[in-house]
């Protein structure tokens, strides 16, 4: 009951100065509005830069055959290292902890529909790589196990690599001859959103069996191993229990990491994160910034509000009021300034927000919840902390002096 009275005096005693309270208001709704775009603009740049990134694969780690750098088993340093199959199928039979592995090999092919010819990056993959790299289809299905077993030449397109090939054309169920050898389109990607690569965008590319890729280039083993770890916290135990294979097959020292590069995206997700946080805070700091001045604004008002009261507050000492009472009841009114004045600017915020994300979709935005939540409670924070030295110095007036204030 105290405190609905003390909400009601203020909001009474601000509506008597509208004007003024509403020009200091416009400081904090400005404050907050900006506080809610900012993180909301840091949030979904940091989440869009996390998703184009993450769109490359699953928790993967690509390794690619290098040169040694360090003697081991009585070879010399600056031995080439060429992958085997086999390699790829000790990992598969002797590292538990690596959830799925895929050989990969790429080479450019000529893709021929009618007369036309075009060049296609055409990667050869095994069953696991789909999931692995996420390769999400728009049409079509993914590879089985009997297209492997079988050696079927069927091949899946990326999204503009089929629009390349057949002009526009519905490519599923299409014949295609790559390499002198018919083909049949079996699936076409979706379109794929993707800022980290290796050997180029998958949007660009055609995906084929690997045993049907070993026979087309008279080759048998892969260019590269993708792996990925059973959870992303296991991915340098796991890196490591594949060098291990690797380089018991090889000769090599299994800390020589030259001798197997490595691209670990789970590393670099981290990175991106931290990024993510670190840029949401200094926009987050800007706006903070942004607020203190509207605060200050706050203050001043609330100074000149005592010296206008002078005699108001000494009627209230002299009838009994106490010092907390005084205090209170200041405190309150800067509360219920700000405390306003903060729901507009989170509402202004959020709204401003959404119509630029509906209006300018390459702007991405994502408004948190908890950035509406804190930011009323920093509003009214605000309040208290700049209200706090008006309301004391209100407190410590002379009842007698304040009577006889003209």
């Amino acid at each position: 009951m105290f405190l609905r009275e003390l909400i009601s005096q203020g909001w009474q005693a601000l509506m008597r100065n509208r004007l003024r309270s509403v020009l200091t208001m416009l400081g904090i709704v400005w404050g907050l509005a900006s506080v809610v775009i900012l993180l909301a603009y840091g949030q979904g740049l940091g989440g869009s830069v996390l998703h184009a990134f993450m769109n490359m694969g699953n928790n993967v780690m690509v390794m690619w055959p290098g040169q040694t750098s360090m003697q081991a088993g009585g070879q010399r340093a600056g031995k080439k290292v060429n992958y085997e199959y086999e390699d790829v199928e000790a990992v598969r039979d002797q590292v538990p902890i690596v959830r799925a592995v895929s050989a990969e090999s790429t080479s450019s092919f000529g893709y021929k529909v009618g007369t036309r010819v075009v060049s296609i990056q055409t990667r050869g993959v095994e069953l696991p790589y789909g999931q692995m790299r996420k390769l999400v289809l728009e049409d079509g299905r993914y590879f089985n196990e009997g297209d492997f077993a079988d050696h079927r030449r069927v091949v899946i397109l990326g999204y503009r690599a089929v629009r390349k090939a057949f002009q526009g054309a519905p490519g599923v169920g299409q014949g295609v001859n790559i390499g002198g050898q018919e083909f049949e389109v079996i699936g076409v990607l979706r379109n794929k959103i993707q800022d980290s690569m290796y050997q180029g965008p998958d949007n660009e590319d055609g995906f084929i069996p690997f045993p049907v890729f070993r026979d087309l280039k008279q080759v048998r083993d892969p260019d590269m191993i993708v792996i990925q770890p059973q959870a992303p916290e296991l991915n340098k135990k796991a890196l490591a229990a594949v060098r291990e294979v690797i380089a018991r097959r090889h000769h090599f020292d299994p800390r020589d990491d030259k001798a197997t590069p490595t691209w670990d995206t789970i590393e670099d997700r981290a990175m991106i994160n931290a990024f993510s946080i670190g840029l949401q805070a200094v926009l987050g700091l800007i706006g903070a910034v942004t607020l203190a001045v509207g605060g200050v604004g706050v203050m001043n008002i609330m100074l000149m509000s005592v010296t206008q009261r002078t005699r108001e507050i000494g009627v209230r000492r002299a009838i009994g009021a106490r010092r907390r009472d005084v205090i209170w009841q200041f405190l309150t009114e800067a509360m219920t300034l700000t405390g306003a004045g903060g729901v507009i600017g989170v509402l202004l915020g959020v709204g401003i927000s959404l119509l630029i994300n509906a209006t300018l979709p390459q702007l991405p935005s994502a408004v948190p919840l908890w950035a509406v939540v804190v930011g009323v409670l920093v509003a009214m924070s605000v309040g208290l902390f700049f209200g706090m030295y008006p309301a004391v110095k209100a407190a410590r007036l002379d009842p007698v002096e304040a009577l006889r204030y003209e």
